[in-house]
């Protein structure tokens, strides 16, 4: 995943499609709507999650091919954009799915979740140094074939995990439980709703990082752009391994809060258009991440029936990478277009945009999540 969506944006700009980068985006967004709760239910009702995990995987590898190879070939906008929107549909759930893969084999998730997570961060982190210092694809669709080939090995290994059957069996259903959709009853619960709909508020501003960060130190002259945006990955990995210590000395509410609040100061580094400035703000990016939505991926896995489990991280998968990734990424793409005058973009102006959003992300959250006294 790092070596494909890292460089993405740029990637799209060198074959002449750097128009499309909102859309390509924002077809993460429309495939959360659609495939995470579908599939949840499955892994949920009637198959087992690690069956689901090799087919996604093979046709994730497929589709990224053919994403690469539209570009390659210069077909239409229309003919790209369907492509990615395939390779997003089988892509999406693979996130619920291996969480729930995850969480079912521990027996406390709050102090072993973190460190295992910390090794898919870790691997994000390898994929960045190798677009950058190995294939010298920064902007290059080598990016994306290596991706698709890795996919093949994720397949190769999902078959050395434990077959895990699904939790929920019944025999008759309706079309609301068979479409995952009985999973929006998790929001009736007050706590739970402010945590659904923060992850989604957070995802609007948080959907900027990663394309308009690689855009800006690509205008200010920076080399090896992917690597240098893996020091985001390393204080990430550093969150997770303390995370356990974290929630066990702190306040939920507090640790959700300071989360949101580190990317407030993030990305008011980033408007002051640096390359120290931006770099520390990178930095920072692990804190931010890891502080509410690992926490949000723990607190659900605490508080939920396990019956819901995969059903609950669909469901936050749909709200983050749905509604807040849509709205992100084709409001930032607007915003981002705003800014810009002349082929020239005020950077400070866009941040401080971005920075002001996440703020009030942090005080609706502040003041409407109640959360357990003790």
């Amino acid at each position: 995943m790092g070596i494909w969506n890292v460089p993405l944006a740029n990637v799209f700009a060198a074959y002449g499609k750097g128009h499309l980068v909102p859309w390509v985006l924002a077809t993460s967004a429309v495939a959360a709507f659609i495939s995470p709760l579908f599939v949840g239910a499955l892994a949920d009702q009637r198959m087992a999650p690690t069956r689901l995990l090799r087919w996604l995987a093979v046709l994730t590898g497929f589709a990224m091919t053919m994403t690469c190879l539209s570009l390659h070939w210069h077909w239409s906008d229309w003919g790209t954009l369907a492509c990615a929107q395939i390779q997003a549909l089988v892509m999406t759930p693979v996130w619920s799915i291996t969480s729930s893969i995850v969480f079912s084999q521990l027996q406390n998730a709050k102090r072993q979740f973190g460190p295992l997570r910390a090794f898919a961060t870790f691997g994000w982190m390898v994929g960045c140094w190798v677009v950058s210092f190995v294939l010298k694809a920064d902007k290059s669709i080598v990016a994306g074939f290596t991706a698709s080939g890795l996919w093949l090995v994720v397949v190769g290994l999902a078959w050395l995990l434990p077959e895990i059957p699904p939790a929920d069996v019944q025999k008759q259903r309706s079309w609301k439980q068979i479409l995952g959709l009985d999973a929006l009853d998790l929001l009736n619960h007050r706590d739970h709703r402010i945590v659904f709909i923060t992850a989604a508020l957070f995802c609007i501003p948080l959907a900027a990082f990663y394309p308009y960060t690689a855009l800006q130190l690509k205008e200010i002259g920076v080399e090896n752009i992917s690597a240098m945006m893996s020091l985001a990955q390393t204080t990430e990995i550093l969150t997770m391994l303390v995370l356990a210590g974290v929630l066990a000395r702190f306040r939920l509410k507090w640790v959700f809060m300071s989360g949101i609040a580190i990317c407030v100061v993030r990305y008011g580094m980033n408007a002051l258009n640096a390359k120290a400035w931006i770099m520390l703000g990178t930095t920072l990016h692990g804190f931010a991440f890891t502080l509410y939505f690992i926490t949000t991926q723990i607190y659900l896995e605490e508080r939920i029936d396990p019956k819901w489990r995969v059903r609950a991280q669909a469901l936050l998968a749909l709200l983050m990478g749905g509604v807040g990734n849509l709205l992100g990424y084709l409001g930032g793409g607007w915003w981002h277009q705003f800014c810009t005058v002349n082929g020239v973009t005020d950077w400070p102006r866009f941040w401080w945009g971005e920075t002001a959003l996440t703020a009030v992300v942090c005080l609706f959250f502040a003041l409407m999540y109640r959360g357990r006294r003790v």
